[in-house]
């Protein structure tokens, strides 16, 4: 992550350009329902396009902007990752499964014990 905190906040025109993008939205979506007797894909065009634009309006303002930044932030921190060997992947998911196995035979066990229990106690039951 990077050393400088920002402390600047979205200005009156982001927020603009943010309803903006909302706006463009619904307005594909409801070019979606107008366009109701037309081929799906005919459909289908304003929503996307409608999606394309408002990222567009976003990507030019400091939503954008900061989103553009965690994602290099992001990327730097992926390359920073250790990833485990074949061998080690392996060896974890042999675990898991065999933790699991053991895990489901003991609550099945212990199924059949409240069972007979509430038998026992009750004489209901299956």
């Amino acid at each position: 992550m990077t050393d400088e905190i920002k402390a600047q906040d979205a200005g009156a025109s982001d927020k603009v350009k943010l309803a903006a993008a909302v706006l463009i939205v619904l307005a594909g979506v409801a070019g979606y329902y107008l366009l109701g007797a037309q081929a799906a894909w005919l459909r289908w065009l304003p929503v996307l396009g409608s999606l394309v634009l408002a990222a567009l309006v976003i990507a030019w303002s400091h939503y954008g902007t900061e989103f553009w930044q965690f994602v290099m932030d992001a990327r730097v921190e992926l390359r920073k990752i250790v990833w485990p060997s074949r061998e080690e992947t392996g060896k974890t998911t042999l675990v898991v499964f065999v933790f699991v196995l053991v895990a489901g035979v003991f609550f099945w066990l212990l199924d059949l014990a409240l069972a007979w229990a509430t038998r026992a106690f009750t004489g209901q039951g299956g």
